[in-house]
């Protein structure tokens, strides 16, 4: 990632997406540009003309906490964007790079691997800031089968979503899956600027996939915390599911989701589902065999979860 590169363009992308009348400035007509100048932009943060333009060609080293407040409210930054923005200033203040200390975590507790498995009737999953399923019950094995037997995903939500044909399938709304997958990344991209792994991935992404690309260069961030989606099962049908992203108190790259259902209907194909999976894995079909419960089921070509590269 270019530091400077992407602190130009996260700015001018959300400069440009505000009118004058929505920063209370009037109707703004006769200009050649959408959005706000940049002196309008330094005069609602209450700075010069001359910082905001060295600010937005990438110098942020030396932008005080205040003054990255003052832009987000110029900004009208969301929660997600202000402490991307934050991100990216602590990447500029520092004189060296940081260690990969921040990319590599503890093994993932055996208590919260009993936790996963123990969410009977409900897919429970958790993954890591590269989008690496590190975990699942047996539920959300069924439920991500076809992720899990991807060669071409190898178990990542982020290379499944762009470059396996299956995925616009199994996303039933697969424009906004993908929207949020590439807001996200970005985020966790800003918090992780050390991590290689991930810029490796994004790289991959933007070079084998136009959509990816397209929707990076929006400079787009966003929480994935609750939502719905529908997901199109080749068993049981299409289910409507609403979840909920629990972030790890001891990690600031782990997260546990847990689906439920959204309707009846749903609620009885994840019980057939349940079942289907049941019977594959007794008659010996199931390609990743559902573990017993009090054990998370993983993939053998995940990393090893007792390693500390989650």
């Amino acid at each position: 990632m270019d530091l400077r590169t992407e602190i130009s363009e996260f700015l001018r992308t959300r400069r440009a997406r505000i009118t004058p009348e929505r920063a209370g400035l009037g109707t703004g007509g006769g200009r050649r540009v959408p959005g706000l100048r940049r002196e309008e932009v330094a005069v609602l943060a209450s700075i010069s003309v001359d910082w905001y333009v060295r600010i937005e060609r990438g110098n942020l080293t030396g932008v005080s906490d205040e003054v990255l407040h003052a832009l987000a409210a110029a900004l009208q930054l969301d929660d997600a964007e202000a402490a991307h923005l934050h991100d990216l200033a602590r990447a500029a203040r520092s004189s060296t790079r940081r260690s990969d200390a921040r990319a590599t975590r503890p093994a993932l507790r055996p208590g919260l691997r009993t936790i996963i498995d123990s969410m009977q009737g409900l897919p429970a999953w958790a993954r890591n800031h590269r989008f690496e399923i590190i975990a699942t019950n047996s539920l959300a094995q069924a439920l991500y089968s076809d992720l899990l037997q991807s060669r071409i995903a190898d178990g990542n939500n982020a290379r499944f979503t762009f470059l396996d044909p299956l995925a616009r399938d199994f996303y039933v709304d697969w424009e906004q899956t993908a929207n949020d997958v590439v807001a996200v990344l970005r985020g966790y991209v800003g918090a992780n600027p050390a991590d290689r792994r991930l810029s490796n991935l994004v790289g991959e992404l933007a070079t084998r996939s136009d959509d990816f690309s397209r929707r990076w260069a929006v400079y787009d961030v966003k929480y994935h915390r609750t939502g719905c989606k529908v997901l199109r099962h080749r068993v049981v049908g299409d289910l409507d599911l609403g979840f909920e992203a629990l972030a790890l108190p001891d990690s600031t790259t782990l997260s546990l989701f847990v689906y439920y259902p959204a309707d009846e209907p749903t609620r009885e194909r994840l019980q057939l589902l349940e079942s289907w999976a049941a019977t594959e894995a007794r008659d010996g079909n199931w390609p990743h065999p559902v573990q017993p419960p009090g054990r998370a089921s993983w993939n053998p070509a995940w990393p090893d979860p007792r390693g500390s590269d989650l």
